[in-house]
């Protein structure tokens, strides 16, 4: 790939929601039927985000509250193109937008 390129990466809970439906699986349906190269969910088994207390996965009652974090790498354009429904979807939670050299 010889066009620049973009990492977005997404901090979003276990428990994060869009139409009933959990959050992480509707942002990668969305970023697929945009047809974006691709996208991952990685699951943490510790972490906190924005205010929220520190979850770890040795608690006996997590209440799916563990951060997850999204990332998709595509052209500027791409991206672009993504990024509104991105935002929309996610609401407060962190985005973090970096350029990217593929080798």
């Amino acid at each position: 790939m010889n066009q620049e390129t973009i990492k977005i990466t997404a901090y979003i809970n276990e428990s994060d929601k869009w139409e009933h439906k959990p959050l992480y699986l509707e942002i990668l349906r969305m970023l697929h039927h945009n047809g974006v190269s691709g996208g991952t969910v990685l699951h943490a088994i510790a972490g906190f985000t924005n205010k929220g207390t520190v979850e770890t996965t040795t608690m006996v009652d997590v209440g799916s509250q563990l951060p997850l974090v999204i990332e998709f790498i595509d052209t500027v354009e791409k991206v672009e193109s993504v990024l509104a429904e991105l935002k929309k979807m996610t609401g407060s939670r962190l985005l973090v937008r970096e350029k990217v050299e593929i080798i």
